[in-house]
């Protein structure tokens, strides 16, 4: 019956009436019974395997995964990356794939080259047990490490081979020595039976020694493409930079594994042992993740990674210092494609009074002007009060993505933001946690009517926002026509300030979720007239059911009333997800 299923997928992709739905329903029960793989696999067309692939991960079928990837008859294999709603594949699924990959290497019938993970880790600890990026690395470094250990095993066993060969040549070219001298004379044969052992020998040896270079039919398949790609490339003009000549390292890798790596303490050995290690498995990062490395690991790792695929670099809670994050940033400049940087408690408080600090800083503007590419830029909790100018104006482009949270931002900050170069091209900005009073008004306005065009996300949390800064600044939020997500938490607002906000937002097509705070209102008394984001997220609410139903009711009557029902409202600031709206 499965084989049956599997031919009626097979006839629907060739004439292309093929229905989806189908195809995953059969693909579903094709993968579901792992006793019927040995009639399936041996002929399943390679257009199957990807939805054959998709089923195995979805319905959680660890050892239908390892028998497809094992023989992937493509040369390209994408896992990560999932879709909006689709849930991450189970750990024993992934551990399967990247079991199959190793495996492969020694199968025929399996072509990959590129396997490509980037986006497929989670956090840790989620529903239907996903692997988190922490494990997803030390599993990928174990892999790459073992398959270079694998290779180096069987390069042993090749070699003991070609030994015990040299030493048969060797017995066999003494007995027809012995023979020799036994009678036979140089021109009664004797010395064309030794020439002709000599012959054979060289050309075994020679044939032994073309083969430990050019091991197995894969191996020998990518080194005649890559000496038919090599004129194509000179004749497109392509220059070959340090670094990029086809060595002999390059020579042995199969298969190259992308993927997104998140590093610590525990993890950072494993890792620069797999960066490190040469063979058929070559590592590749897109984003790196790194947490709780001093500067010089920092700096090791950046130098071990491959310079044309890095994306973005994401350091947090490391202790840089600004000395520090001024000696990683020529290092970061050496990535071409480096489009995202982020900061997350790095400790680069610059309001101690300590010798050296502004000339860092400096270097610091220099180094961030080098990143060419830089598209994103997030600094979380640096404390640099007064310094944003000097921050931002070296880049030669503008920014897109702009996360400044509990950054410390002064009024001089706000204006200078307002009229710098990137006002007009953010897509997101993120000022949470960041005092905005009335000097700092004017300045959020107009870097508001600058980015009005082009914004997609905006969050304000935090930032002391009372009914009467909101009702000012409601004018300019609404003429964010592409404004997509809001988010407003822990502001001091009445239930009327709130209402305000609400109406605004349904009149504004583009919104779909809202980040509101809890208003004053819904507290348990005795909070105080004007407190701070940090007394909001620690003040307890008010334990009456009808305080909170009220809000709520007034709430979706005014949602109701315009007829929006595509705008998503909550309050739940440990549950909201920015990233979750499409853009």
């Amino acid at each position: 019956m499965y084989f049956k299923q599997l031919g009626i997928i097979y006839q629907q992709l060739k004439t292309r009436v093929m229905v989806l739905p189908l195809v995953n329903l059969c693909a579903k029960e094709v993968v579901s019974d792992h006793s019927s793989s040995p009639g399936w696999l041996c002929c399943v067309p390679r257009e199957l395997y990807r939805p054959l692939l998709e089923a195995a991960f979805t319905n959680c079928r660890p050892l239908a995964v390892g028998e497809l990837v094992q023989r992937w008859p493509e040369r390209t294999l994408r896992a990560g990356g999932r879709r909006q709603g689709q849930s991450p594949p189970n750990r024993l699924c992934v551990q399967a794939l990247l079991l199959a990959v190793v495996r492969g290497l020694s199968d025929k019938r399996c072509v990959l080259q590129v396997l490509d993970l980037c986006g497929l880790q989670c956090e840790e600890g989620g529903v239907g047990d996903p692997m988190g990026g922490w494990s997803l690395t030390v599993a990928l470094c174990t892999m790459v490490v073992q398959a270079r250990a694998a290779a180096q095993r069987a390069l042993g066993r090749e070699g003991e081979q070609e030994r015990k060969r040299v030493l048969a040549m060797e017995r066999e070219r003494d007995v027809v020595k012995r023979e020799r001298g036994g009678g036979l004379e140089e021109g009664e044969g004797g010395g064309l039976l030794v020439e002709s052992v000599r012959k054979e020998k060289e050309e075994t040896l020679g044939c032994l020694r073309e083969d430990q270079q050019v091991k197995g039919v894969r191996r020998r398949m990518e080194m005649e493409r890559r000496k038919e790609s090599a004129p194509v490339a000179g004749l497109a003009g392509g220059k070959v930079g340090e670094g990029e000549a086809v060595s002999e390292v390059d020579s042995e890798v199969v298969v190259c594994v992308r993927a997104d790596l998140f590093v610590n303490a525990r993890s950072w050995e494993r890792v620069r042992a797999a960066l490190g290690t040469t063979g058929p498995l070559k590592l590749q990062c897109r984003y790196v993740r790194v947490e709780e490395l001093s500067v010089s690991s920092i700096g090791s790792l950046l130098d071990l990674l491959p310079r044309h695929v890095l994306l973005g670099v994401d350091i947090r809670y490391s202790c840089l210092g600004v000395a520090g994050l001024a000696l990683l940033l020529p290092k970061l400049s050496m990535f071409p494609m480096l489009s995202s940087l982020r900061l997350h408690y790095c400790n680069l408080d610059i309001r101690r009074d300590m010798a050296g600090q502004e000339g860092a800083m400096k270097d610091i503007s220099q180094g961030l002007g080098k990143l060419s590419q830089l598209r994103r830029l997030s600094l979380t909790a640096l404390r640099l009060p007064g310094h944003l100018r000097m921050l931002l104006s070296s880049f030669p482009q503008p920014l897109e993505v702009l996360e400044l949270p509990y950054l410390s931002l002064t009024p001089a900050d706000l204006s200078y933001l307002s009229c710098s170069p990137h006002a007009s091209s953010l897509q997101q900005l993120d000022l949470s946690e960041n005092r905005l009073d009335e000097s700092a008004l004017p300045s959020v306005r107009r870097l508001l009517s600058q980015a009005s065009s082009c914004l997609m996300q905006l969050s304000l949390s935090g930032c002391g926002l009372t009914d009467g800064l909101l009702v000012a600044m409601l004018p300019s939020l609404s003429c964010c026509r592409g404004l997509k997500s809001l988010c407003l938490a822990l502001n001091p607002l009445s239930l009327a300030g709130l209402l305000d906000l609400v109406r605004m937002a349904v009149r504004m097509p583009s919104l779909r979720q809202l980040l509101y705070p809890n208003p004053l209102e819904d507290y348990q008394p005795g909070l105080p007239p004007m407190p701070s984001s940090a007394q909001l997220l620690d003040w307890p609410l008010d334990e009456l059911v009808e305080v909170h139903e009220a809000t709520s009711l007034q709430l979706d009557r005014v949602v109701m009333e315009s007829g929006r029902s595509d705008l998503f409202l909550t309050c739940d600031l440990l549950n909201y997800n920015k990233d979750l709206v499409e853009q």
